[in-house]
C-alpha cells in the first residue's frame, strides 16, 4: 500500500512538473501570438485610416460609431431596420440550408465516384466543367428558376458547396488500403457492410476536409449573393452601409463575417473530433 501511495505521488509530481513546463508555451501559442497578429491588423488599419481621413475611420472612431450595433445586435425598429444579429442569423440560415443540402448530395456522389471507375469517368467531366464556374454566374439561373431571392441564394450555396465535398470524399474512398478490402472479401463481408465498417471510417478525415472547405465557400458566397439580391442579410448590410459611405459599419460587418466563419470552421472541426475521436491533423486544417 505504501508503494502504491508513493507511486501515485510520483506520477502526480511528474504531471505537475510537465504542466508547469507546457503552461508558458500553451499561453504563448493560444493567447499571446494570436493577440499580436490581431493587434497587427488593427495597427495596419489605423495607419491606413490616417492617410484617408476623409473616408476611412480609425478603429477607435469605428468602435464609437458602431457601439449601438454592438450593444444592441437584436433590435427591431421597423420592417427594414434590424440589428446586425438578426441579419447574421438570416444569412446563417441560408448558408446552413444550402450547405446541408449540398452535403446530403455530395457525400453519396463522392462514394459512388470513389468506388466505381465507370461512374468516375461519367461524372468527372461534369465536375471539371461546373467546378470553376463563379457563384455569381449561377445567380441569374437561380432567379429564373425560383423567381425569389431567398431560394435562389440557397440554390447558389448548394451548387457551389458541392464540389469540394465530392472531390475529397471520392479521394478518401479511393485511398482506402486495398488490404482492408481484401480481408473483407475473405471474410465474405457484404458490400454494404464494407462501406459502413471499412470504407466510411477510413474516409472520414477526407470527408470532413471537404465539408470544411465547402462550408467556407458557402459563407463566402452568401455575402456576394446577398449584395446582389438584397433583402435581409449580412451581405446586403455591407452593401447598404457602403452606399451610405458608412465605413464604420462595413468594418464591423467584416469582423462579424470573419469571426462567424471561424466559429463555423471550429464547429466542423469539433464535430470531426466527436465522430472520429481524433483531432484533425495539420493536413486536414
Amino acid at each position: 500500500m505504501i508503494f502504491q501511495i508513493n507511486l501515485a505521488a510520483v506520477f502526480a509530481a511528474v504531471a505537475q512538473a510537465s504542466w508547469q513546463r507546457t503552461k508558458p508555451v500553451l499561453l504563448r501559442d493560444t493567447v499571446i501570438l494570436p493577440a499580436l497578429g490581431f493587434f497587427g491588423i488593427i495597427l495596419l488599419w489605423w495607419v491606413l485610416a490616417l492617410f484617408r481621413r476623409d473616408l476611412m475611420p480609425t478603429p477607435a472612431e469605428a468602435l464609437v460609431n458602431d457601439l449601438d450595433l454592438i450593444l444592441h445586435p437584436f433590435y427591431r425598429r421597423g420592417p427594414g431596420d434590424l440589428g446586425i444579429g438578426w441579419l447574421l442569423l438570416a444569412s446563417l440560415r441560408r448558408v446552413l440550408l444550402g450547405f446541408l443540402l449540398g452535403a446530403a448530395v455530395a457525400i453519396p456522389v463522392g462514394f459512388l465516384i470513389g468506388m466505381s471507375r465507370p461512374v468516375m469517368l461519367a461524372l468527372n467531366p461534369m465536375i471539371q466543367i461546373f467546378k470553376p464556374v463563379s457563384p455569381l454566374a449561377w445567380l441569374p439561373i437561380a432567379l429564373a428558376i425560383f423567381n425569389l431571392a431567398d431560394p435562389s441564394a440557397i440554390f447558389v450555396i448548394f451548387i457551389t458547396s458541392l464540389w469540394p465535398t465530392i472531390i475529397n470524399t471520392a479521394l478518401g474512398v479511393s485511398s482506402v488500403p486495398q488490404d482492408y478490402l481484401d480481408v473483407s472479401r475473405v471474410l465474405e463481408m457484404p458490400r454494404w457492410r464494407q462501406v459502413v465498417k471499412i470504407i466510411l471510417p477510413a474516409s472520414l478525415p477526407y470527408i470532413f476536409t471537404g465539408l470544411r472547405i465547402s462550408l467556407g465557400i458557402a459563407w463566402l458566397v452568401i455575402v456576394a449573393v446577398e449584395m446582389l439580391t438584397g433583402g435581409v442579410g449580412i451581405g446586403f448590410f455591407v452593401w447598404d452601409e457602403w452606399s451610405r459611405l458608412n465605413l464604420s459599419s462595413v468594418f464591423l460587418a467584416v469582423f462579424v463575417i470573419g469571426f462567424t466563419g471561424m466559429l463555423l470552421d471550429m464547429a466542423i472541426g469539433q464535430l470531426q473530433i466527436w465522430i472520429t475521436h481524433r483531432r484533425p491533423t495539420a493536413a486536414n486544417l
